[in-house]
């Protein structure tokens, strides 16, 4: 590898698992605290909303991505969503200047669940990058998504947390990285995180209960690997972490067994990834909830804005012998 680009690439990663803002992240927010990022986020909302982007601070010279695709502005969903579905969740990470949406909408007659984050300088959004899952775009083989009428949010996850049961912001980040890094390879190990016993996973609206069980059955041996992973939104008020990520499944494992004996087969018989927005609630050290959106994508598909792509140090750890 050229070693600028190596010298660029190794601290990004290192400030992505260890909670430090790299330089793309940091200091981005101040001037405005969670009240204004999150009233930001509002009036978002309603300008999309309402197809008017001079209802909202947004800049002129603006990035907007949708299902990891960049366009101009206002484009896609901007063109069609006619209901949002309340309530929305709405988070805020002053350091970084994120902020993170969860919220339903309707497009003319069809359904879906929409992730967002914004990303706001001197109080204005510089870029915009949403998530839409609809049953269109989840593609085969089979994706978790719910009645879109049905969709219950757990009320715990836009509480405050006090903070004597949140921990600092590079633990925070650690402890959500474990979660992939148990949902990579998943064998029944737990590693490096931890699960309240009561931690629930919603994943488009889908409602799992029991999510350390699930992993201890090794029942997602299938997750090759969870690549691009971007912890850009550390919410300190609610002790949320949210994230950006792939989960890639290279289509070749058939056959396997799960921790208790039980044969299984995998459902994914060609190369494909799914493309994430996911949120993980944090309580005295452990995951107590998690909030996912994501997507069918192209297989090694990346977001515009990967900032530290795994390929390329997989690909120099492969051919640096040769």
């Amino acid at each position: 590898m050229n070693l600028m680009l190596k010298a660029v690439l190794v601290p990004l990663a290192v400030a992505s698992l260890t909670g430090a803002p790299s330089a793309q992240h940091r200091d981005a927010g101040a001037g405005c605290d969670r009240v204004c990022l999150e009233k930001i986020g509002d009036q978002y909302r309603a300008a999309f909303l309402a197809h008017d982007p001079s209802k909202a601070p947004i800049s002129r010279r603006v990035r907007f991505v949708e299902n990891f695709v960049e366009m101009p502005f206002p484009d896609a969903t901007w063109d069609t969503v006619t209901q949002e579905v309340g309530p929305a969740l709405t988070l805020s990470d002053p350091t970084t200047g994120n902020v993170g949406i969860y919220t339903r909408i309707v497009q003319n007659d069809t359904p879906g669940y929409l992730a967002v984050r914004l990303k706001v300088e001197g109080e204005q959004i510089t870029e915009i990058e949403h998530l839409i899952s609809t049953k269109r775009n989840l593609s085969a083989p089979p994706t978790p998504i719910a009645d879109f009428d049905k969709f219950q949010r757990s009320p715990h996850l836009d509480k405050a947390v006090p903070k004597a049961k949140c921990r600092p912001r590079a633990e925070l980040v650690r402890l959500a990285d474990g979660y992939f890094e148990t949902l990579e390879n998943n064998n029944g190990e737990i590693r490096g995180t931890r699960f309240s016993p009561d931690a629930t996973r919603t994943e488009n609206g889908l409602n799992f209960p029991e999510i350390e069980k699930g992993f201890k059955s090794g029942r997602y041996l299938f997750n090759e690997r969870v690549r691009d992973r971007d912890h850009f939104l550390v919410d300190e008020y609610r002790c949320i972490v949210m994230a950006r990520g792939f989960i890639d499944h290279k289509g070749v494992l058939d056959q396997y067994t799960l921790t208790d004996g039980t044969p299984a087969r995998s459902i994914f018989r060609e190369p494909h990834s799914w493309g994430l927005l996911e949120t993980f609630k944090l309580e005295d050290g452990m995951i107590t909830g998690v909030e996912a959106v994501f997507i069918a994508t192209p297989y090694n598909m990346r977001s515009p804005y990967t900032q530290n792509p795994d390929v390329i140090r997989n690909r120099e750890a492969k051919y640096s012998k040769k």
